[in-house]
Order: structure tokens, then sequence, then C-alpha cells
């Protein structure tokens, strides 16, 4: 189980999710991603990172087995603290972050993709924030990014998910291919990117970062704070709990 950071040729740089079965990511986890990409940030020789995972799905967010089995509350601040870190971090990365997303994208999932720069996804590929049905709140922020405003309402009361096929239709997905091809396009539009001066597309991101509506920091920030508001009330618990004891096959 790692998360693993290599550089390849011409200068693009893949950072891998793979945690058995389903890459629900436990505490370290979310503080790894951070790290590889604050290390990709610093890289001169890094001119774009793809994010990418390995087995059934992209990520499925939060490792919940692992927080109910830690006391207190040094779970969910692990969690919280972990996921605004590996937001942050690809959000400020300071070169171009392709996510290629395969499978399910779910959660915490969405906030790694929603604060990327290009998301190329399989065919197969679902997206969705199942929070409400664990007691939580978060990545609405990041969501909204990816649909509109009355879409992103009804998918997050409902914890419904939505195609890459329909994601590509309102433009956030750039583009959807069989699953043996997803690699592949991601490469290719990172080698397309990698292939122009790096100093003028490290200043790109930065400006586009710079005008950017919403600050997704702060944002999700607040999101935060009604999540840890739950949990004081134990209803974060009792639903967590609930859903561990299910045997579901996806921990969000």
């Amino acid at each position: 189980m790692t998360i693993t950071s290599t550089l390849h040729s011409r200068g693009v740089r893949t950072v891998t999710m793979d945690y058995p079965p389903v890459n629900a990511l436990p505490v370290a986890g979310w503080f790894d991603i951070a790290t590889a990409m604050r290390e990709a940030s610093s890289d001169p020789e890094t001119r774009v990172v793809i994010l990418r995972a390995e087995g059934r799905g992209f990520n499925a967010g939060v490792d919940i087995k692992e927080m109910q089995k830690i006391e207190g509350f040094s779970g969910i601040l692990g969690a919280n603290r972990g996921c605004y870190e590996a937001f942050k971090a690809i959000y400020e990365c300071a070169v171009p972050v392709i996510a290629a997303v395969n499978g399910f994208c779910l959660g915490g999932g969405v906030g790694l993709i929603g604060n990327s720069d290009v998301i190329v996804a399989s065919d197969d590929a679902t997206f969705g924030v199942p929070e409400v049905d664990r007691g939580a709140l978060g990545a609405a922020t990041h969501l909204s990014r990816l649909v509109p405003q009355h879409l992103l309402r009804s998918m997050y009361y409902t914890s419904r998910t939505v195609t890459a096929q329909r994601l590509a239709e309102f433009g956030s997905v750039s583009a959807v291919v069989p699953r043996a091809e997803l690699d592949a396009t991601a490469l290719d539009i990172a080698e397309e990117i990698a292939a122009k001066d790096p100093r003028v597309i490290r200043a790109a991101k930065e400006a586009l970062n710079g005008i950017d509506p919403m600050d997704v920091n702060r944002s999700y920030r607040f999101e935060q704070g009604f999540t840890f508001e739950l949990n004081l009330a134990g209803v974060s618990d009792e639903l967590r709990d609930a859903f561990v004891s299910t045997g579901a096959n996806l921990s969000t």
C-alpha cells in the first residue's frame, strides 16, 4: 500500500495511488500525496504531474474502517487535516496536475481531481460525494468546480454519482477513453504541456490560481467545520459504525 512518485523523460512525473482493494486512503496516505505534490512542485526537472491509481478505481475517499478503530477524535482530525493538505498541495503545485481517473472517484477522490488542472477519465468512471451518508461534509468545494450548482446540490443531498461522459458534456473532463487507453491519453496531454517553456507554464499556473473566483482552501476548510460539529455531536460515529457494520465494499 503506497503512494509512489516517479519522474519520467521530458519532465513528466507520475504520482500513483495503490491501496487495495479500493484505494480508500488511510490518514498517512493523504499526507503522502501532499508530500509527493510538494516535492514535484519544488523539483525544477518536473514540468507536469499525472495523478493516477492502480486497481479497481481511482479513489474511494477516506478509510473509514481505519478511522473507526482509532480512539477519540484523532482519526477524524488526521483524515481531515490529511485531505486538506493533499487537496491544497495539488492546487498549489507549481506545475499543472493531470488527474487520470479510472473506475470510481468518490468523496476525497473528488477533492483530488477538483483541484487538478486537467481531468481525463476512463469510460467506466463515475464521480460522487457520499459524505452525507457517512455523517460528514466536504468536497462540495471541489464538486462545484465540476458540475453546475443545482446538480451539485442534488448530488450532495442524494449521494448520487455522475458518469465521466456527463462531466465531459460540462467541459470538466477533457477526454473520456477506454480504460486501456487512459494512461496513454494522460501522457499525451502531459507531454504536450511539458514541451512548452516551463518558465511560462509555471507562471501560467500561478496566474490562473490568482484569478480563480473561489478560494478553494478557505472554502473547503469552512466545510470541514461542519464535519467537526457532527463528530462532536456523535452523529458521525453513529453513521460510520453503521457503514462499517454492513461490510460495504467501498469506504468513503
